[in-house]
């Protein structure tokens, strides 16, 4: 597989708080990655950097092996990077369908018929479609997390990042995002994904990596991180033999 994202020594700090430090990793296409770390680690602060919307004290962004480091959120969205966001936000006073037609026309540059065609495709994928013209000012939590990743999607991204997407959901709920989730992997996407519900990464994903302090600590299989020592202790806060 080739590869479609590279962070190379990305460095970023807000004094004297690091939120990179030295973050160096790759997104093969059609590759699922999982982004595992405590609260604070800048796993989301990673994100802002890939997007743009957080300027890079030093290091390099590649996408398709072009360096975007200098680029904007903009021009980064056309180029086929696309996100979700914790806290689903859309707007409120539209109906599901207009919030995606808003992410295909303005995130993907699309018009007409073929922004059209685009939503009414994610809208499907997503689930969504039986709710088109439902306001997404009163969806429950489920339909909202999937309004976001239809946002996201109808941006027509080649690298989609994840962040938190199945925090809050049931059980029952988190399956259900995970499935379609998996049903959008088909269509040759590369995901980024960040989540503390770690099943549900551990469904999807390929490949896993742990950040602690804005830095990279482990990277690889899956099941072999989370038995790492390094990773339990982590996340247990205590010694992995106590």
């Amino acid at each position: 597989m080739t590869t479609i994202l590279e962070l190379s020594g990305v460095q970023k700090a807000f004094g004297a708080v690091v939120v990179a430090d030295d973050q160096s990793w790759t997104l093969k296409q059609g590759e699922a990655l999982g982004v595992l770390g405590p609260n604070g680690a800048g796993k989301t602060s990673m994100f802002n950097l890939v997007t743009g919307t957080l300027p890079l004290d030093s290091g390099t962004i590649r996408l398709d092996g072009q360096d975007i480091t200098g680029w904007s959120a903009a021009r980064r969205c056309r180029a086929g990077i696309a996100r979700s966001f914790q806290v689903p936000q859309p707007f409120g006073g539209m109906t599901i369908y207009e919030n995606a037609y808003v992410a295909a026309t303005q995130g993907a540059g699309l018009s007409g018929a073929e922004a059209e065609r685009t939503c009414l495709t994610v809208l499907k994928q997503t689930g969504l479609m039986k709710k088109a013209n439902v306001m997404a000012g009163g969806l429950p939590l489920l339909d909202r997390k999937r309004l976001e990743l239809a946002r996201a999607m109808c941006a027509k991204p080649r690298v989609l990042l994840l962040d938190e997407i199945a925090g809050g959901l049931t059980e029952s709920e988190c399956h259900s995002l995970i499935e379609t989730i998996k049903g959008l992997r088909e269509t040759g996407i590369s995901i980024v994904w960040i989540e503390h519900v770690v099943h549900a990464l551990l469904a999807v994903v390929d490949r896993l990596i742990v950040i602690d302090f804005g830095k990279k600590i482990a990277e690889g299989d899956p099941r072999t991180i989370m038995d790492s020592r390094e990773v339990k202790e982590i996340f247990l806060g205590i010694e992995a033999d106590a």
